[in-house]
């Protein structure tokens, strides 16, 4: 027996409901694989990544840029312009190609916009001087140079430079004085610096190491401008009296200056007349240096670089950082940080070194994996939303099908049963409403077609208890009818020797059978037999000698031995009739039915033989059911065997039919009365 037999009905909800868990857990299991993944991959990436970086960092310090910022750590910390150390022991400020060119090597010079650039620093080597060299590039008109011997200096190109430190303040005014005669349009000339507490005064003394050079080129920059603003490169030293005096103050003098950061500087080029600055520190913006703090930027999340001088002294540790306005589910970082992964890189350590002119830097970088997860977190973090959406959709994709078909389903799958099992008469239909079910939908069109259905079936119902109940008027009728004229005979033929009123006793017995029923197959099932301890051979004999008295000739009995039975003796011998009956209407003409009785201690049974036409092969296992009949023409209703098997079956015996070669072979087998 198939143990799942029982849900076969259930079978359409249980695949919908499981449906739904199933693609849940399989898109939970889905993103739990994929998060899986990519912690594999992230992994690995980091790891090259890790060493990559490193290359990075350490071409970076190499390059001037970097080696400018190793030398002034302290860059970018403090607003405003200050010197920085330059990898150089002096800048050979008169001279325009190199300093350019030492600029550009060291990366020192910020970047005003539109305006120019300008580098401020010191030397690298104390016994340079203290002095502090200003350089940049400004656009300009052609410069207007100072004549000689000129008080006022305000009618020509002047460079306007403060330097502020320790509480003292040092204050140039370097007019343009022009030198020689331009070559191929370009200017040349001398910046020449007086304090300027007495720049335009009568008999005023140029400051003694105070040295600047200005270049003008001929082209205009940018190349077209309506107003030709020419490209003008200047270099200034600026001789600063407490750097030199701390110099020779002691034996080893500490260079730089501790205080570097703390040096403000401020420089304006000023135009002929009181017209804006064409470049002022003061106003104008400018880009901040290179500084170490930016290596930040090539760090990931979990590394740490460390920058140490060669005496074990840390200069700088940053750290990669990590993306504050992203959280993660604290659950969500702890699913990532338990998903194995098929790796054993966990920790990463490098170091390498980068030599300056001031001493070699130690550079430590230093990683760890884990850090994967917490930002695998933060992207698990923004999918969970969708992965959400997800499980919300399929959750509300079954809460509609559970109402909307499920239960529809379950509740006609209800109703139907209840009526299957209880529906006898046309009230049981009443109680079968689809009313509450019916609409447009597809379960709403079968509750209307259910719904119509089952009224036409009511009707019916209602009609067949209506032909019912006039049928059992009709046989109530039919049987008072009869039953009087019986009586009668009785009467005229109740002699104990009479042949007929055996008869008479076998039509009572089928009137009371019949009377009051609503159908024969229902009155022949109802009846109760009387039974009684009979002589089957005796039995016989009468029957096969009374056979011709009922219009069946040739009826032959073979004897037997006396064969006591348990059987009602009016039944059986409607029994034994109709098969007679039957085995005469489908003999060959001419030929006999024989009877043949065999008995043991506790059976009997009579065989009834006839030639004749075989029962045809898809009849043979119906012939007993009620109204099935051999006669096309509807002479016979198929009652007859049905009543043997009914009879037969309250008399406790059995009845079979089989074919033989030349005819039909019926078998009534009956329990003996010592049984």
């Amino acid at each position: 027996m198939n143990p799942f037999a029982a849900l076969t009905p259930y079978r359409l909800r249980i695949v919908l409901r499981m449906a739904f868990p199933v693609l849940a857990i399989g898109t939970l299991g889905l993103a739990v694989s994929v998060l899986q993944q990519e912690k594999q991959l992230s992994y690995q990436a980091y790891e090259k990544s890790f060493y990559k970086t490193r290359e990075q960092i350490a071409a970076t310090l190499r390059h001037p840029t970097g080696q400018l910022a190793l030398l002034n750590p302290a860059v970018g910390r403090n607003p405003g312009l200050h010197p920085v150390l330059l990898p150089y022991a002096a800048l050979d400020f008169d001279d325009q190609a190199k300093v350019q060119q030492a600029i550009a090597m060291a990366g020192c010079a910020a970047q005003y916009g539109e305006k120019g650039t300008l580098c401020v620093g010191i030397g690298n080597n104390p016994w340079a001087g203290g002095f502090i060299y200003v350089a940049g590039t400004f656009n300009a008109p052609p410069l207007t140079a100072h004549p000689m011997r000129e008080v006022a200096i305000d009618q020509a190109h002047r460079v306007d430079v403060k330097v502020r430190l320790r509480g003292q303040e040092y204050h140039w005014i370097a007019p343009f004085e022009q030198t020689g005669d331009p070559a191929g349009g370009s200017i040349r000339g001398r910046l020449t610096g007086f304090a300027a507490a007495d720049a335009g005064q009568p008999h005023a003394r140029q400051v003694k190491d105070f040295r600047g050079w200005i270049w003008q080129s001929p082209a205009c920059a940018p190349d077209g401008a309506p107003d030709c603003a020419h490209s003008t490169f200047f270099s200034v030293r600026l001789p600063v009296g407490v750097l030199q005096d701390a110099l020779f103050a002691k034996a080893k003098p500490a260079w730089p200056p501790e205080d570097l950061g703390q040096i403000d500087v401020g420089v304006a080029v000023l135009p002929p007349g009181d017209g804006p600055a064409l470049l002022d520190t003061a106003r104008d913006a400018a880009t901040p240096l290179f500084s170490l703090r930016d290596l930040q930027a090539l760090l990931l999340p979990g590394e740490t670089v460390r920058i140490r001088t060669a005496q074990g002294k840390e200069v700088l540790s940053l750290s990669g950082a990590s993306s504050g306005s992203d959280q993660s589910w604290h659950a969500l970082l702890t699913l990532v940080r338990h998903l194995p992964v098929d790796t054993t890189v966990k920790a990463l350590q490098t170091r390498t070194g980068v030599p300056t002119p001031l001493g070699n830097f130690d550079i430590e970088l230093s990683g760890d994996a884990r850090s994967v997860s917490d930002t695998l977190s933060v992207v698990a973090t923004r999918v969970s939303w969708f992965v959400g959406a997800i499980l919300a959709a399929l959750l509300l994709a079954w809460l509609v099908v559970e109402a909307g078909i499920i239960r529809p389903i379950s509740i006609l799958t209800r109703r139907a049963g209840k009526v299957a099992r209880s529906v006898k008469t046309a009230g049981a239909l009443d109680e079968f409403d689809l009313s509450d079910l019916r609409g447009r939908d597809e379960l709403g069109v079968l509750a209307n077609c259910l719904h119509d259905l089952l009224r036409r079936v009511r009707e019916d119902v209602e009609k067949e208890a209506i032909r019912a109940e006039q049928e059992r008027d009709m046989w109530h009728a039919v049987g008072h009818e009869i039953m009087s004229p019986l009586q009668s005979l009785i009467a005229l033929h109740g002699g104990g020797h009479d042949p007929s009123e055996r008869y008479i006793h076998r039509m009572q017995q089928a009137v009371r059978v019949l009377y009051g029923q609503a159908s024969p197959s229902e009155a022949f099932q109802s009846t109760t037999l009387q039974l009684e301890t009979l002589d089957m051979d005796a039995f016989l004999r009468e029957v096969a000698s009374n056979a011709p008295c009922v219009g069946i000739e040739d009826v032959r009995y073979e004897g037997g031995t006396p064969a006591p039975v348990r059987a009602d003796p009016y039944s059986l011998e409607d029994v034994v009739t109709h098969i007679l009956n039957n085995a005469s209407r489908h003999r060959r003409p001419g030929t006999p039915i024989t009877m043949t009785l065999t008995a043991d201690e506790r059976t009997a049974s009579l065989a009834i033989h006839n030639k004749g036409d075989a029962i045809a092969p898809e009849l043979i296992d119906k012939v007993f059911e009620y109204g099935v009949s051999g006669q096309e023409e509807g002479a016979s209703r198929g009652q007859g065997l049905f009543v043997v098997k009914t009879y037969m079956a309250k008399m406790g015996g059995t009845v079979a039919v089989r074919n033989t070669g030349d005819g039909v072979e019926f078998t009534l087998t009956l329990h003996g009365s010592a049984t």
